[in-house]
């Protein structure tokens, strides 16, 4: 199957090439000053067009998706705002103590793009203004049939909203810019002034229903489209932009018009979605690496080409770093203890962090053992089906018990977790699991149904709000000891509200989704009250944790050796065999005797090394909104500045 982001680059260049356009098509295709007419009049160029703004829009080659924001690439790197959430471990820009709040600061996000310029840098309005020549400009020229002029229009409309709607929920309203400018970033046409949040939102609704009526009525893709824009992606895009509008981050008088329209739009999505074969997939372990999954709304593709392949490679680089050196990976993405906590037990009552840490791993919920790779569990890959992940650590003689210094595995400095998400037990470790072609979920229909829910309980439909949860835990196997997957005792709208952001930080975990629900529920403190209210653990403050674990020499005793052997390594192991084939009386089972040996020979304890020593996270309220910094007001001055951050743009309006 030929797919649109394996061609997307080639694919321009050949067509402008082979077609029978002037040279001149290239220089003003690369200036933005213009585009050559030919372009709205034949359907290859205007493929061709439409192909790299997906390249544009699209993650970058070898993105390890399990950490990537195109935003937070346009500040400083994919990782930022997953980062600056609770799911992985680091000091960013965004969660470190600064002197005062200041558009001169690093904190000041420069997601929001620079001004209209003649190069084609790839940036927030370079990318707009592609979309707006285009859709300014088709209607004017003749050749396109009109069936393939709706197809390409309304991905064009799709992804104008889509840019839209990042900026207005990291910045409130931002100038609404529907035609192409000049590229003279001193021309008086390009001042516009910021617009408000509601109207920055009105619009980008308005041009997905555009997008989603264009797509419907337009030519019907072939299996060469794989990956484009659909009809569905439009309106369940609509539902996730217009529940933000609905969530306290903007609503904070909980004003339930908002609420039910997010409702309306979020039921339609579901229906639309249903309609276009979408639903929730039952393979959820390996739903990640099946192209045509139904659970897919809206998948960012990759392809498998080697470096040497004479290909266009844009390889998934997600399984690269998360499987371990030891494995042949790179073992860059280590989950905390913070979020592995949330996820519930195999009948969907809460985990007690508090318990036995020693059984953190025991009857858990499915999508436990699908995300994380903990000491003892079975990892397979193609080389070795069979692999069994240890990460234990033993004392060195006379030394202090906070301060081990040997371990299995060199991965230093990490929580004792791994990223097993997304990992496939087919994949093959030549070239480091690096030729991955793995599509990534963008918008999956279990998002569908949570936007739905939470919906649902906005407008006091607790039942049904909480039915669509009971759906996502049904369909990965929580058992229904209670009748209600372990939410018998969730009723009330807050409760429910808890439910299903506690679900979503379970399902969508390492799905760069989280950074913007603590924002949209104001969950990083609780100085709006909202995690007294829902019974969340405010972020600020915190520091993320893991685990390590300890071998001991029974259950008593902790053990120590030096720099001696690996105690647990092979038929003469000093203590017992990690690997032993035969097993101790009245142990049957692998599973049975990792049990065994946490209850033996291992001391589990949390791990608070994980985010350095005098780090404490940092937020401020600004971030909720953020401000302009102080390069781009100095180009635009006509762009009002965010209360907060000196002005007195309010994102609230």
């Amino acid at each position: 199957m030929k797919d649109i982001n394996i061609k997307i680059l080639v694919t321009f260049l050949t067509l402008v090439l082979l077609s029978s356009c002037s040279a001149d098509f290239i220089e003003e295709k690369r200036d933005f000053s213009s585009v050559n007419v030919e372009v709205y009049q034949y359907e290859e160029l205007s493929n061709a067009y439409l192909d790299h703004l997906y390249y544009l829009m699209l993650p970058d080659r070898n993105a390890n998706m399990a950490m990537w924001s195109r935003a937070a690439v346009e500040h400083s790197s994919a990782d930022l705002f997953t980062k600056s959430s609770d799911e992985i471990a680091g000091q960013t820009d965004l969660n470190r103590e600064y002197p005062d709040i200041s558009p001169l600061n690093n904190h000041c996000l420069y997601s929001i793009g620079q001004a209209v310029r003649a190069s084609v840098t790839n940036n927030t309005w370079t990318r707009i203004r592609y979309c707006n020549l285009y859709l300014s400009n088709v209607d004017d020229y003749s050749g396109l049939d009109e069936d393939f002029k709706d197809q390409v229009k309304g991905q064009f409309y799709f992804w104008r909203a889509w840019q839209y709607f990042e900026l207005v929920r990291l910045y409130g309203g931002i100038p609404l810019v529907l035609e192409p400018q000049p590229s003279n970033v001193d021309d008086p046409e390009n001042q516009t002034p910021r617009s408000t949040s509601s109207e920055v939102i009105d619009q980008i609704v308005a041009d997905l229903e555009m997008s989603q009526m264009l797509l419907e009525r337009g030519r019907p893709y072939t299996q060469d489209d794989a990956g484009r824009i659909t009809a569905a992606a439009a309106a369940a895009l609509k539902g996730r932009v217009l529940l933000t509008w609905a969530s306290p981050l903007f609503n904070r008088a909980d004003d339930q018009s908002r609420w039910q329209r997010a409702y309306e739009a979020n039921l339609a999505a579901y229906n639309t979605c249903i309609a276009a074969g979408n639903g929730l997939d039952p393979d959820w372990e390996n739903m990640w690496f099946n192209q045509n999954t139904i659970e897919s709304v809206f998948g960012f593709r990759f392809n498998d080409f080697a470096a040497n392949s004479g290909e266009f490679q844009k390889n998934n680089y997600t399984e690269y770093q998360s499987r371990t050196r030891d494995q042949g990976g790179n073992g860059g993405i280590h989950p905390t203890k913070n979020v592995m906590d949330a996820f519930p037990m195999a009948d969907g009552t809460p985990y007690n962090p508090n318990g036995n840490l020693n059984e953190f791993y025991r009857n858990r919920d499915p999508r436990f053992y699908n995300t994380f790779a903990y000491n003892g569990s079975i990892w397979p890959y193609a080389q070795d089906p069979n692999y069994k992940h240890w990460e234990y650590y033993w004392y060195p003689l006379a030394a202090e018990p906070d301060k081990p210094t040997i371990e299995t595995n060199n991965q230093r400095d990490g929580t004792g977790i791994f990223l097993r998400k997304f990992t496939n037990p087919n994949s093959s470790n030549i070239n480091s699991f690096q030729n991955n072609g793995n599509q990534y979920m963008e918008i999956r229909f279990a998002e569908v149904v949570l936007n739905l829910a939470e919906s649902a309980i906005g407008i006091n439909n607790l039942a049904e709000g909480k039915d669509y949860i009971k759906s996502i835990r049904a369909r990965v196997g929580v058992t229904n000891n209670d009748g209600d997957y372990g939410l018998a005792t969730v009723s009330s709208r807050d409760q429910l509200f808890a439910a299903v952001i506690n679900e979503r930080k379970v399902e969508f975990a390492y799905e760069n989704k989280r950074f913007h629900d603590l924002r949209r529920w104001l969950l990083y403190n609780d100085d709006f009250g909202t995690c007294s209210r829902l019974d969340q653990t405010p972020i600020e403050g915190s520091r993320r944790q893991g685990y390590y674990t300890f071998v001991k020499l029974d259950a008593n005793t902790i053990y120590e050796n030096g720099r001696g052997t690996d105690p647990l390594k092979g038929p003469g192991a000093p203590i017992i065999n990690r690997d032993a084939t035969t097993y101790p009386n009245g142990i049957t089972t692998y599973e049975e005797y990792v049990d065994y040996l946490y209850d033996n020979h291992f001391e589990v304890t949390v791990r608070d090394n994980v985010d350095q020593t005098d780090f404490s996270f940092k937020w401020y309220n600004e971030y909720y909104f953020f401000g302009i910094y102080q390069n781009l007001l100095n180009t635009a001055p006509y762009l009002e500045q965010t209360q907060g951050w000196g002005g007195t743009f309010n994102p609230l309006d």
